[in-house]
């Protein structure tokens, strides 16, 4: 009589199952929509390739959003395209450093607060040798 009742549970189990839900072999997504793959390595690997492409796009229009209210269009497109293979694996390893860790985001922010500080400091010792030349000339 137990596995009778056993059987019966099986096969009720089965036949409650409404016919236009998801069964195992079909995973979903949120908002139950179906996901491309049934591997979800697969899905975790297109999810990252579509979100860091997206991310540079954006990354890239901000960039030279930010670049054409000091320059032209023209320059602004060479500044962020023209980079070379250092550039960016210092850009990609100071990015890195500053995202795993609270060290390395404080050791990124305080390099780039001393670059602020030595270009403000240049820029004013400029100005000031600027002022200073035409008066020891008249």
């Amino acid at each position: 009589m137990a596995g009778g009742k056993r059987a019966s549970k099986g096969k009720r189990g089965k036949a409650e199952t409404p016919a236009g839900s998801p069964t195992q072999s079909e995973p979903t997504g949120p908002g139950g929509l179906p996901l491309p793959s049934p591997v979800a390595v697969t899905n975790l690997v297109i999810a990252d390739i579509v979100l860091r492409a997206a991310g540079g796009l954006l990354r890239d229009r901000m960039e030279k959003g930010m670049l054409v209210r000091s320059y032209d269009k023209a320059k602004a497109d060479k500044l962020v395209d023209g980079r070379g293979l250092a550039t960016s694996v210092a850009l990609w390893g100071a990015s890195h450093l500053a995202r795993r860790s609270p060290m390395g985001l404080a050791v990124v922010a305080g390099g780039l607060a001393a670059k602020v500080f030595y270009d403000r400091g240049k820029r004013l010792e400029a100005k000031r040798r600027k002022r200073k030349t035409p008066d020891a000339e008249s």
